[in-house]
């Protein structure tokens, strides 16, 4: 017989999460390991491009990101310059522009997944596999029942 949840029982773990994700600085080490420069969301830029596996528009970067658009073409200046991205035109419509990597930035973005995916890989390196789908699969159907019930109210 299982227990109901208790979300009141969660909310300390999930703070516990939150504050082991800042204090160990888990994005900036990985950022400094794989010698990118970049502020977080100029990461996030090259890592939703990365995660899309095609080039997309600005208001679909910032879609993905869940932020204005304006906020992603503020970054891009900076990602263009270092040659991390470019703007292309988009063959569906000539007078629009999609966004893609640049190898440069493709690699950058690779290098810092890689080290990332490393650090939780070792944290579940001792769980069974059937632990490591069930994880898997609840933390995503919490995050996507989550976002959607915030978005409802």
């Amino acid at each position: 017989m299982s227990e109901a949840l208790d979300p009141a029982a969660l909310l300390p773990q999930l703070m516990q999460l939150g504050t082991v994700l800042n204090r160990s600085r888990l994005v900036e080490r990985a950022m400094e390991q794989v010698g990118l420069p970049l502020d977080r969301p100029g990461l996030t830029v090259l890592i939703t491009l990365r995660m899309a596996g095609r080039p997309l528009r600005v208001g679909e970067i910032a879609a993905r990101m869940q932020v204005v658009g304006p906020h992603v073409t503020r970054h891009l200046h900076d990602l263009e310059s270092a040659d991390l991205v470019r703007r292309v035109v988009d063959p569906d419509d000539q007078r629009a522009r999609l966004v893609e990597l640049t190898d440069a930035g493709g690699a950058a973005a690779g290098r810092y997944l890689e080290a990332v995916l490393g650090w939780f890989t070792g944290a579940v390196a001792d769980w069974s596999e059937e632990d490591k789908t069930t994880f898997g699969r609840l933390l995503s159907r919490f995050v996507d029942d989550l976002r959607a019930h915030a978005g409802a109210e």
